[in-house]
């Protein structure tokens, strides 16, 4: 079954491969693709291998998905936009910056508590304050920034619903994207860090001691489309559908995303 798997993947690819543009495939320069800093590591991979198929040049911005779609509202050249949340996905569409009909949701994710690898944290932190206070002691909770990064929000709601914002707000030292606050823990600077299963799965120097109730947030989801620009690349459209691609499917997989 996995060979036959591999196989289809394979197929899929292949088709892709052949479906790209074959004028001005080096003459063109890079398609430019702006990420939320949680698919780092996946996309390279996923990227590498449109790459070997044939496909263009690729150049990759990755920062929490707002940073990069206020870059996409003040005219940055970017070719795709992946986004770690629907509501930035949402503000680019009303303001007619992507292209019609481009949308997809890619990928979804969960969310965790983590902690240095070597850290002794014993039991569920999240099952009460008095737990959750414990495992913090008197250092800080590592979080992407509440007011804007997806990560950060699905965080603050989380600890919300479960009764622990309140304590936890003045704690929290807040990250430009949720990959810095995953190295934040992984640096033994913060003792707990809120992150995406797909960060842990990424760092060795980290572990997941908790995880978000699904219903404690809202569901995390990966939309990506094609910016609406003057010059936009040709194989832009060709990369997005190499990125919802069975090939692809796998690779995010592999890396702890949810699959949509």
């Amino acid at each position: 079954m996995c060979t036959f798997r591999r196989l289809l993947s394979g197929i899929a690819l292949l088709a892709l491969a052949l479906a790209l543009p074959a004028v001005g495939r080096a003459a063109d320069g890079p398609v430019t693709v702006f990420a939320a800093a949680s698919l780092r590591g996946a996309l390279d991979e996923v990227v590498a291998g449109w790459r070997a198929a044939g496909g263009a040049p690729v150049r990759i911005s990755y920062a929490g998905s707002s940073t990069l779609a206020r870059q996409v509202e003040r005219g940055a050249p970017a070719d795709l936009f992946l986004s770690a949340d629907v509501e930035w996905m949402d503000s680019l569409e009303r303001g007619g910056h992507l292209v019609a009909g481009s949308r997809r949701d890619l990928l979804g994710n969960t969310l965790v508590l983590i902690a240095p690898r070597t850290a002794a944290t014993g039991g569920d932190p999240l099952a009460s304050a008095q737990a959750f206070a414990a495992a913090l002691d008197d250092g800080r909770l590592a979080m992407a920034r509440v007011a804007t990064v997806p990560a950060g929000k699905y965080g603050r709601d989380a600890l919300a619903h479960l009764g622990l914002w309140e304590s936890a707000a003045p704690r929290v030292v807040e990250a430009e994207d949720v990959r810095q606050a995953l190295m934040l823990v992984a640096r033994g600077e913060a003792p707990l860090g809120v992150v995406y299963a797909s960060d842990a799965q990424a760092e060795p120097r980290v572990r997941v001691v908790a995880g978000f109730p699904a219903g404690s947030h809202a569901p995390i989801v990966y939309p990506a489309a094609a910016v609406a620009r003057r010059g936009a690349h040709p194989q832009a459209r060709a990369l997005l559908d190499w990125f919802a691609a069975p090939g692809a499917a796998a690779v995010f997989a592999r890396h702890g995303f949810v699959l949509r």
